[in-house]
């Protein structure tokens, strides 16, 4: 027979995490992709808006045309850019669907952490 443990289970009563949305699973990658400061600044040249090339992309950056489809190839795959070809160009675009997924559910997550930090604070109050 297997011992019997004393830790208490894990997303029973007073368990914050039980208290947390469940996480999307298919926002990992997007999370994933942002977490990488060439990606993230890719992203931020794309929010400017309209359809960029690579050559256009890797101005002023020290990242190699093909170093840069490869970060793009993962943008793409997280669903957060798409490519259009415009003739024998390949443009990127941002697609928005995605990141304002992934707001949503940071918003989510900030509103539960707001709502812990009130209890903690009046939990507080009230024993001080």
């Amino acid at each position: 027979m297997p011992a019997a443990t004393s830790a208490a289970p894990r997303g029973g009563a007073g368990d914050p995490a039980a208290d947390l949305p469940a996480p999307a699973p298919s926002l990992a990658p997007v999370f994933a992709a942002l977490g990488d400061p060439v990606r993230l600044k890719l992203v931020r040249e794309l929010c400017a808006g309209g359809a960029y090339s690579i050559a256009h992309l890797t101005q002023n950056t020290a990242i190699s045309r093909q170093g840069v489809t490869k970060h793009l190839g993962v943008l793409a795959e997280a669903g957060i850019v798409r490519d259009v070809k415009i003739g024998r160009e390949r443009l990127w675009q941002l697609e928005p669907a995605r990141i304002d997924e992934a707001k949503r559910s940071l918003e989510s997550i900030a509103r539960k952490w707001e709502q812990a930090l009130a209890r903690i604070k009046s939990f507080v109050e009230k024993n001080d």
